[in-house]
């Protein structure tokens, strides 16, 4: 899969949204911005539902935690 579809580009939309919820202003530009790499990454390869792209959203929101308590 190499262009992203209406709804895959929801379904992206929907995890990036859900993964930033709790935080004030739904997060900083940097962050948003990494997740959506994740994203249309995964989407590229073919995970284009919505859970498997939640999964990706909150793997790549993890990794940012990571890096910044360390």
């Amino acid at each position: 899969m190499t262009g992203i579809d209406e709804r895959t580009a929801a379904n992206m939309d929907v995890a990036l949204e859900e993964v930033f919820a709790g935080l004030p202003h739904g997060g900083d530009h940097e962050s948003r911005k990494h997740v959506a790499k994740k994203l249309i990454q995964s989407a590229k390869q073919g995970n284009v539902t919505l859970d498997g792209l939640r999964a990706v959203a909150r793997e790549a929101s993890q990794q940012l935690l990571t890096r910044r308590s360390a």
